[in-house]
């Protein structure tokens, strides 16, 4: 099928890829000249395991394209899918002016029959606001309007779009769904499941999704907060509750709180839509608050472990939200950092991917190239992003190169009767000092 892309970010390079792959053929558009012109050259914009290679291959093949020319790939596809941003609002809603610009130009190009997918996260509503604009132009006729949300964790995209826990398609007409069948049709033989609904329940699975996952991350959080005060372990209780086939594993590791594109956007989304409906809606509005609670918590934890950090050397290991991505969006290091530069820290950082992104937000800290020249001479050493190459450092290594062995680590990474033992000064999150943890259950 004939599928033009509107909008070349994460999002829409992604599904533009994957759609090829899966042996459509796809044009990627965006205005951006200077975007569109890197990506026919072979430029990746974004960091994401396995992209460069996926877009370079269906390239090569003639199955994708970029282009900057709107009118001729809206002209020439059957389905067009539109994947530009919708940041959010000063009162945690969605911006949908985006959205409802390409929907007019769509409007205004469209000559034939017309699949207009949203792939972008938007509120409950925006189809049939799509819907409006095109009948407004007097196409309405040629329209069908489907929601497809995307359900993509950065640093695992490719393999989420490759191989997804589920398609969802919201339409309101039998041949809409029939054609999203048959663009996903390598996916059936995957035995993936296909929740067909209409488009306002799919709209809000994709915000009730992240909303539930965003609940499980502050739970945990705040169970890592017991459990200091009452001597438990959060990785036993994680562990102890996740084995629950009702609950699960996943979402359930102790942190510094969620960041990136989608939950803190979503999540603030959903309440806002809630209190426009006339409903308050208590657990996410908790969940929000938990989040920033826990970010101002990583640094007390720091000046805990160090006291007065005023003119003190204070190493950043991470700076992205999570790892395998260099996005800084709402990353749990941006409030760390500035929380600890108004307490008067000096502040050196490194991040295997995002050090541009970061050099761009932030004044007055030193980058550095790798782990080891973080720490050096520094007064403690932050694990805020848990990349692999963090852990296994050299810890001995470590520790001769700074000026005092403290390391505070918002990650669990290491463990803490080890830290210990190496002469480290170490402080994790929810857990005791001396581990009795059996990874053998006992039978009764």
């Amino acid at each position: 099928m004939n599928i033009t892309v509107i909008g070349t970010g994460y999002v829409g390079l992604v599904t533009g890829a994957g759609l090829a792959d899966f042996g459509n053929e796809v044009t990627c558009v965006d205005i951006d000249a200077a975007k569109i012109e890197a990506l026919q050259a072979g430029a990746i914009p974004i960091y994401e395991p396995g992209l460069q290679a996926i877009v370079a291959k269906n390239a090569a093949e003639g199955r994708l394209r970029f282009t900057t020319d709107l009118e001729g790939s809206i002209r020439s596809a059957r389905a067009i899918f539109i994947a530009v941003g919708t940041p959010q609002k000063a009162d945690g809603s969605a911006d949908l002016r985006y959205v409802e610009e390409v929907a007019r130009t769509i409007a205004g190009f469209m000559d034939g029959p017309k699949l207009i997918v949203t792939k972008s996260t938007v509120p409950i509503g925006t189809g049939r606001i799509i819907e409006a604009i095109i009948d407004e132009a007097g196409k309405k006729h040629l329209a069908s309007i489907v929601s497809n949300p995307e359900f993509l964790r950065e640093g695992s995209a490719i393999e989420d779009f490759m191989r997804p826990d589920r398609v969802v398609i919201g339409a309101s007409d039998e041949e809409a769904i029939a054609l999203m069948k048959e663009i996903y049709a390598p996916l059936h033989t995957l035995e993936v499941p296909f929740v067909v609904t209409n488009v306002e329940s799919s709209e809000l699975i994709k915000y009730a999704a992240n909303g539930f996952l965003a609940t499980k991350i502050s739970f945990i959080n705040e169970i890592a907060v017991l459990c200091e005060k009452l001597g438990g372990d959060v990785q036993d209780v994680a562990r102890g509750i996740g084995l629950d086939s009702r609950i699960g594993p996943k979402f359930l590791q102790a942190g510094p709180g969620f960041g990136g594109s989608c939950f803190p956007k979503d999540t603030a989304a959903i309440a806002e839509i809630a209190r426009r409906h006339g409903y308050s809606f208590q657990i996410i509005d908790a969940v929000l608050k938990v989040n920033e609670d826990i970010k101002e918590r990583s640094v007390r934890k720091v000046i805990e472990a160090v006291g007065d950090v005023s003119g003190k050397a204070i190493g950043i290991l991470g700076l992205a939200f999570k790892p395998e991505t260099d996005d800084m969006r709402d990353s749990p290091t941006i409030p760390l950092i500035e929380g600890l530069q108004l307490q008067g820290a000096r502040v050196r950082a490194y991040d295997p991917q995002a050090m541009e992104n970061a050099r761009r937000m932030f004044d007055n800290v030193e980058f550095c190239h790798d782990a080891y020249q973080t720490a050096r001479d520094c007064d403690a050493l932050v694990i805020a992003t848990e990349w692999n190459e963090f852990r296994a450092l050299n810890l001995d290594r470590i520790k001769s190169v700074m000026r005092s062995p403290v390391i505070i680590d918002l990650r669990n990474v290491y463990d803490p009767a080890r830290m210990e033992k190496q002469g480290f000064r170490y402080t994790c999150l929810g857990r005791s000092k001396v581990l009795h943890r059996t990874s053998t259950p006992v039978a009764s």
